[in-house]
């Protein structure tokens, strides 16, 4: 069974066990949240009363989505504004999407499973819709090793193109 559900101002296409990122929810990592707004809902072919129909979904984790540049230049003005922002995230497995009265029934049977996975951190976010992508930063260059490298050049260098050049004699 699949829903559509709105949630951030986006609307999205859920089924059970699909992971999806959403804009900041409210609770902590391993809680179950309900996501009450649901505009469609059916299954296969036919559809099922949007009303009826609950979504149960479970927070794997809080985190920030990619950083957005925000560059703003204005010509001729010498006008530049760099700036950054990265939007906070919350990361959801869908637990179940089914009637209320078929979510009542199945969810002692949830609850009396422990939940293993609840516990542990997210480190794989390659399965989520939406997901931010993983960027690695450069290392750092040390400002020593340089200053060691012109000492080294500076002294295989032969003498004479160490020494001053002459200046040009002067036009008369």
């Amino acid at each position: 069974m699949f829903a559509v559900v709105r949630t951030g101002g986006k609307q999205y296409r859920v089924a059970a066990g699909d992971k999806i990122a959403v804009e900041k929810l409210a609770g902590e990592a391993g809680d179950t949240i309900t996501l009450g707004d649901v505009l469609l809902a059916g299954n296969g072919d036919t559809l099922a009363d949007a009303a009826k129909t609950v979504v149960s979904a479970e927070i794997i984790a809080q985190a920030k989505s990619e950083k957005v540049l925000v560059f703003k230049k204005r010509r001729r003005h010498n006008y530049r504004r760099k700036n950054g922002h990265r939007q906070m995230m919350t990361l959801l497995r869908i637990v179940a999407v089914g009637d209320s009265k078929a979510e009542k029934k199945a969810a002692p049977k949830a609850e009396a499973t422990p939940k293993t996975e609840a516990a542990e951190p997210v480190k794989d976010t390659s399965e989520i819709k939406a997901a931010p992508k993983a960027t690695k930063a450069a290392p750092k260059k040390d400002a020593a090793p340089k200053a060691a490298d012109t000492e080294t050049k500076a002294a295989a260098k032969p003498a004479a193109k160490n020494a001053p050049a002459k200046k040009p004699a002067a036009k008369k």
